[in-house]
């Protein structure tokens, strides 16, 4: 799906609220709400967005230890049923394959370092799994969900056109 500027826009506005009215959205992009609702759903069709969830204050409800652990797997082989039995685990919050040093480089959310003890253990104990090594997050000054991209600056000439057409009966 190629993206235009009021794609961009309607994402931008979702990713900073996904809670926004339609109308609101609607006013800021030049559009009706059933027009911005029908890009929301040709986005949703094409896999743009993937979802909507609440943001959640992980100490807030008892989380107070994140770490990432770097996973080293001993061969592709066994790679998959590591990636299976990471993705069935509610405490691992991101899974990425990584250069460098470990295979896969885990971030991982726990009551406290009890649970954070418990869950490597069973990380250690998954066949073709060489080493583990955690790193305890102490502080996290910045931690975003957003991403970042630009939005396409639109050339006058389109914006007339497109601005003629919406006010055409």
């Amino acid at each position: 799906m190629d993206l235009d500027r009021i794609d961009y826009q309607v994402l931008d506005a979702l990713q900073h609220d996904a809670k926004i009215p339609l109308k609101k959205i609607g006013e800021m992009v030049g559009l009706s709400a059933p027009s911005v609702l029908e890009r929301i759903r040709k986005l949703e069709l094409a896999g743009i967005i993937r979802g909507y969830r609440a943001e959640i204050d992980a100490h807030a409800v008892g989380l107070d230890v994140a770490a990432f652990i770097g996973v080293s797997v001993q061969t592709p082989a066994t790679l998959a049923a590591v990636e299976r039995w990471v993705a069935g685990e509610p405490q691992i919050q991101e899974c990425h394959h990584v250069t460098g040093g470990f295979t896969l480089m885990l971030k991982v959310k726990t009551r406290n370092t009890r649970e954070l003890q418990a869950l490597i253990s069973r990380i250690r104990s998954l066949d073709g799994v060489a080493s583990t090594e955690t790193m305890v997050v102490l502080s996290s000054t910045t931690e975003r969900t957003q991403i970042a991209f630009d939005i396409p600056e639109e050339d006058d000439a389109h914006a007339r056109v497109k601005r003629a057409k919406r006010r055409a009966p």
